[in-house]
This record gives C-alpha cells, structure tokens and sequence, in this order.
C-alpha cells in the first residue's frame, strides 16, 4: 500500500497557561492522499484549526507545546523540522487559505505585489522568477480563479476588492507555487451562497487540475457534502468520528456529528406571521446612496443603492439578500442614518427621517437599532458588558442608578447569558456570546425597528441555530419589526416572513417567503437559490453533486 501524502498520528498540543492547562487537540490521527480532500468538521474551540496551523509551525510557542505525535508529509515529519526546512516547506509543497483574508492580506500592499513576493524572493532559489515573469504568472492566476481585468486589479489594494474576490485572490496566491497540499481553514464561511459555491467549484477544478490534496476545515458539514471524500468530525479536540463522507452522511451513529446535522437551517419560519396589515412602520422611497470613486479619472459615482423603494409592516421580519456589493448593509445603514444618502426619503411612523437634524434624530435613534455582522468589531473591548448594556439605557433617560443593576440583568437573562458574566470583557466572550451580547445591547432601548446585519454569518451552525432561535424568540416578547439581512438564503427563509432581492443597487423581486421560494420570478433569485448549500446532506445532491 502506498504511503499517504500526510500521515497525522496521535497529535496532542496543550495550550499551557496561568490558569492551567488546556488540551487543544489530544490525539488525533488522521491521513490525506494526493488529488483526495479530507474535511476536518466541528464547532469553534474543537482544535481544528489548531490541527492544521501546528502542520504549518503557525502556533504561539508559548503557550502552545506539542506534546506527542507525528505528522510525516512524505515521509518527512513536520512537527521535528528546523525552521529553514519549514520555510521551504510553506514556499512549495504546502499552502493554506485562511477563513479571513482581509486580516491575512497587507493592507499597505498592492494585490499583485502580495502575489508575486513567493516568485521573486523563494526559498529555493532554482525556483525563483523575475519581476516580469512572475507578474504574467499572477495575471493568468488570477485569470484562472475568476479575477476579471486582472491586468487593471494586479495593483489595485485589498480594500478595493469585495470579501469573494479577496478570497479569490488568497487562493492564487496558495496556488502560485504550485503546492502539492492545500489547507482551507474555513474559506467561504461569511462569503455569499453563490460566491461560496463558486469557491468550492473552484477549488475542486483545480485540485483536479493539479492533483493537489486538500484539507477542508469547517463547520458546516452542509458546506463540505459536496467535496469531501473523507470526513474527521473533532469536538474538544478530539476526534468523534472518521470515515468516508457516506458513511458520516448516510451511516453515523455519534450523536455529536447528529447534532451537527441538524443544527444546519432548512424550512420555513417556525412562529407565524406577526405583520399587522395597513399599518406600515418604515417606508422608504426611491432611495439613492452614492459614493464618489476618486480611483477613476474623471472620478465617477459608485451607485451602493439606486432607487429603492420598500415598505415594511408593524410586527413583520423582512429578509433583505443579495450578494456581496448589491447594496444591503448600504441601504439597512442609509436606513438608519449611519450613511449619507444621496436622494429619497425615509419615513418612520410617517416622520421623513432624513430631513431631521442630528440632535432631533435622537428621540428616534432609540426606536431603531441595528445589530452587526462582526461583534468583535461592533463592542467596546474596553468595556464590560455591564457596560455595554448599561450605555444605552442610561444615555436615553430609561435607567437610573437604582434600577439600572435590575434592568442589566434582565437584559442578560433575555439574550441567556449568566448573570455572573457581567464583568466580563468582550475578548472573554465565544463569537456565539458576543452576538447576544450585539443583540441584548440592540433591545435595550426598547426598539420598534431593529435591522440584523449579517448577524450569525461566522458563527457555527449551531450557535447560529441557538441565536436564530433567539432573534426569533425576542421579535414575538418584544413586538419587534425587522430587516434581516444575510447572504444566506437558508437562514432568511427560517426567518422571514417576506425577502426583497436586491442586486447592484437596485430591487429585483420581492414575495412572500414561501412563495418566493417554489416560485421565483427573476433569475437572479433562481441563482441565489440554486447555490444554497445542500439543506440536508444526505439528500440525494450529496450523490449528484457537481462541486
């Protein structure tokens, strides 16, 4: 039997710190052939990624330490390799797309300067190109990975590009070298449904192509049915279960990799439409979000949103999809007045919002609220969630010093956080309880209108089950109406009951859920919908699946 491309044997890495010790992976074993893909499937904190930074020597020394295992890439063990042997590793055999490129990428950096620096300055030197030949190696990379007028784009920075197309260019700049190993450490999860699934077909074609071997870490094993051939289900580090992906799908007795399967969103809302008929909350009309692109010479206008007009009932949840740069976080922020708008109006309860001055928009500021795609970004890392909460209700005049203790903790029992977490500081917090800490400060003013922003897209299916539960729960306690924005097509249709469609700017349909669902109109919303991952994994798609 020939020996496997990587052989991972009995791997246990501890984290060593003040307050103990925690056994991050502990003895995991695992092998990826060559042109095979292996998904590495669990929730946040199940030392998946940790497995495969720890093949690459990415891991803090201290805290972590390797403290048993081997994990031989032909017959070579990565775990024992000097420093010069590892950079020669990571300039070619192996390469890894990381879950967020915008954090991975130099933001100081041109696009094509970050891609062509592994050609011109490579370890080996045999393998190193001039200037000129490395840039027409970039252009056809990114050519090949869909990258459009790639020749204009090789100069253009990271912040000019949208969040599928720097993940497009993170997976050139894996490929560049020609790796014989790709590791995927969650490449698609805050993507849209159709860039994902573009990705995943992507990454097969060329793993194809290429005869490279995959490692595919994620969550989702919704995501992964399409492209594994084998599947390690980790939890606390350790592996659960492992098998071929047919046999998890279809054969799985662990109740973990159940637990797992079910959490992932499919049907149709579970509580009732709430939307009283006739008594309109928000409307907006022909709405109108410019912004000045100076890149351009004479600078013209990008058009974020272009004429929208959408209506929104008292107790209703309206779904609000499209893909990345159609204009959603746009408009639910023009909404808001978070962004300057262009032309249009907003009304709420019938008061044209965006004819208000600053100071008279704070009466109505408390009545809207918006929760945020990224909470870590969104909180105050220098202030306790006490803190947090307390903000809003003392700012509006609806807390004193006597009750404020009170209303904190029975904002912290509503979003189900203990109480004993109060004092606690963001960074303290799992993504999961950062979200409800967004949402517990989003309905501390007692809102009428709250828009959700992507709020569970990086979360793991599981925990983005518990807050779609949660959301859902607080909308019926609280008589909320809301914009749900999200790329995902299968979380809206859990909660909404009717979505608008929006693309480059402009609205393309709008329906009731359900009816939208078994009957779009537009083919766009027959794109979006096409691409959702499989619902159910075991469905016959995992068969025919064409990823």
């Amino acid at each position: 039997m020939d020996m496997a491309l990587l052989e991972v044997e009995g791997l246990s890495i501890y984290f060593h710190s003040r307050n103990g010790v925690v056994k991050a992976v502990d003895n995991v074993s695992f092998s990826v052939d060559a042109g095979e893909t292996l998904a590495i499937v669990g929730e946040s904190g199940s030392g998946k990624s940790v497995t495969c930074y720890s093949l690459l020597d990415l891991l803090p020394k201290p805290p972590a330490k390797i403290e048993a295992g081997t994990a031989l890439f032909d017959g070579i063990d990565l775990l024992s390799c000097d420093a010069a042997q590892m950079r020669r590793f990571r300039s070619n055999d192996i390469a890894m797309i990381f879950q967020d490129p915008m954090t991975s990428l130099n933001p100081f950096i041109s696009i094509g300067e970050q891609l062509i620096e592994p050609l011109i300055y490579n370890e080996d030197k045999s393998r190193r190109q001039s200037r000129s030949d490395a840039r027409l190696r970039a252009i056809e990379l990114l050519n090949e990975v869909g990258i459009t007028d790639s020749e204009q784009r090789f100069d253009c920075f990271p912040h000019e590009f949208s969040g599928g197309m720097r993940q497009r260019v993170m997976i050139a700049m894996a490929l560049i070298n020609e790796p014989r190993l790709l590791i995927c450490d969650e490449p698609t999860t805050a993507l849209d449904v159709t860039i994902q699934a573009q990705i995943l077909a992507l990454i097969k074609t060329l793993q194809q192509k290429r005869d490279v071997a995959v490692i595919f870490i994620s969550h989702d094993l919704g995501v992964v049915a399409g492209i594994a051939d084998k599947v390690v289900v980790m939890c606390e580090g350790t592996v659960r279960e492992a098998n071929d992906a047919e046999g998890i799908f279809y054969r799985t007795e662990d109740d973990y990799t159940k637990k797992l399967l079910a959490a992932i969103p499919e049907g149709a809302k579970l509580l009732p439409n709430r939307a009283q008929a006739n008594q309109s909350m928000l409307r907006v009309e022909n709405l109108k979000t410019y912004f000045r692109d100076y890149s351009k010479t004479p600078a013209g206008d990008i058009k974020a949103v272009d004429g929208v007009s959408l209506e929104i009932q008292r107790g209703e949840i309206l779904g609000l999809v499209g893909e990345s740069g159609s204009g959603k976080s746009t408009l639910g922020r023009s909404i808001l007045q978070l962004a300057p708008i262009t032309a249009g109006s907003i009304y709420f309860d019938g008061t044209e919002l965006n004819t208000l001055s600053a100071a008279k928009l704070v009466p109505w500021r408390r009545k809207m609220q918006m929760i945020f795609q990224d909470p870590y970004a969104s909180l105050n890392p220098r202030m306790t969630v006490y803190q947090t909460l307390a903000e809003p209700l003392l700012y509006h005049g609806l807390a004193n010093a006597r009750n404020i203790d009170q209303q904190v903790q029975q904002l912290m029992d509503d979003v189900g956080l203990a109480r004993s977490s109060m004092r606690k500081y963001p960074h303290e917090f799992s993504g999961g309880q950062r979200q409800r800490i967004a949402i517990g400060r989003a309905i501390a003013t007692k809102p009428e209108l709250i828009i959700a922003d992507e709020p569970v897209s990086a979360l793991d299916v599981t925990i983005q089950a518990q807050i779609l539960d949660l959301i859902l729960n607080l909308v019926d306690k609280h008589n909320l109406t809301m914009m749900f924005i999200s790329h995902d097509l299968s979380v809206v249709r859990y909660i909404s009951d009717r979505v608008t469609v929006m693309n480059k700017g402009v609205i393309i349909e709008t329906g009731n859920t359900e009816t939208l669902w078994k009957n779009p109109q537009q083919q766009y919303t027959k794109d979006l919908l096409a691409a959702i991952p499989i619902a159910d994994p075991r469905s016959e798609r995992l068969r025919s699946s064409n990823l």
